[in-house]
C-alpha cells in the first residue's frame, strides 16, 4: 500500500469531462471533487479558490495534518464551508469517526446543493479515500465508486478504501452475509487494479 503521497506533476451524475479545469482536482460528480491542496504561493491560491467558486464549490474537507488553508480560503472566499479533517498519511488504520465527521460535513452541504471538495496533499490518498466514503453515504456502489475516482483521477491510491468500506458496513447495518459478498467482490476488483498498474509500470520500465 502507498503510505507516502507523491504527485507526478462523484448517487449523482458522473460529469461530463474526465477532469476537472481546477488544477490538481478532478471532478467526481456534478457536486463531488477531490485531488490536491492549493498551491503555495498565496496569489496564485487565491486564484485557484477563485475557480473552486466559479464551479460551485461551497465547502472544503482538508483531510492533511500537515498543513491547512483555512486561514486563506476564510480570507479569500469567506462563504465557502471549511472542515479540518486532518490526519496523517502513515497506512494506519483510519477510524470510524473521521469518516463520521467528514460525511456528516459533505452530507449536509451536498443536501443544501452545495459542491464539496475533499483534497489531502497530492490527491491519492487521504483525500479520494475521505471521497470514496462520501459516495459510499450517498448510496453509490463500492466498485462503481472507487472506479469513478481512479477514472477521474488516475493517480489516486485511495488506500484507506477498505476502512471506509468497514466503517459503511458497519455505520450502514448491512448484514454480515451481505457485507462479505460486497467485500469479496471489492476485493477482487482491487487485485485486479493494482495488477494493472503493476504491469503499466513495467511497461514504463
Amino acid at each position: 500500500m502507498m503510505t507516502t503521497e507523491q504527485d507526478p506533476t462523484a448517487h449523482s451524475e458522473a460529469p461530463v469531462n474526465a477532469q476537472s479545469s481546477i488544477p490538481r482536482v478532478a471532478q467526481l460528480t456534478d457536486q463531488l471533487w477531490t485531488g490536491g491542496a492549493l498551491p503555495y504561493r498565496p496569489d496564485v491560491a487565491s486564484r485557484v479558490i477563485d475557480v473552486w467558486r466559479s464551479v460551485g464549490i461551497q465547502a472544503v474537507v482538508d483531510t492533511r495534518a500537515e498543513w491547512s488553508d483555512e486561514d486563506l480560503v476564510a480570507t479569500v472566499a469567506p462563504d465557502i464551508a471549511y472542515l479540518n479533517a486532518g490526519v496523517v498519511d502513515g497506512g494506519q488504520p483510519m477510524r470510524d469517526s473521521w469518516f463520521e465527521t467528514i460525511t456528516a460535513f459533505a452530507g449536509l452541504h451536498l443536501s443544501s446543493g452545495a459542491g464539496v471538495l475533499l483534497h489531502c496533499h497530492s490527491g491519492i490518498n487521504r483525500g479520494p479515500s475521505a471521497a470514496f466514503a462520501v459516495l459510499l453515504s450517498i448510496g453509490w456502489d463500492p466498485v462503481e465508486a472507487i472506479e469513478l475516482i481512479r477514472t477521474q483521477r488516475p493517480i489516486a491510491t485511495v488506500s484507506y478504501a477498505e476502512n471506509a468500506l468497514d466503517w459503511w458496513h458497519r455505520s450502514s447495518g448491512i448484514a454480515p452475509h451481505e457485507y462479505a459478498v460486497i467485500r469479496d467482490r471489492f476485493d477482487q476488483w482491487r487485485r485486479a487494479d493494482r495488477a494493472a498498474r503493476f504491469a503499466e509500470a513495467q511497461v514504463g520500465n
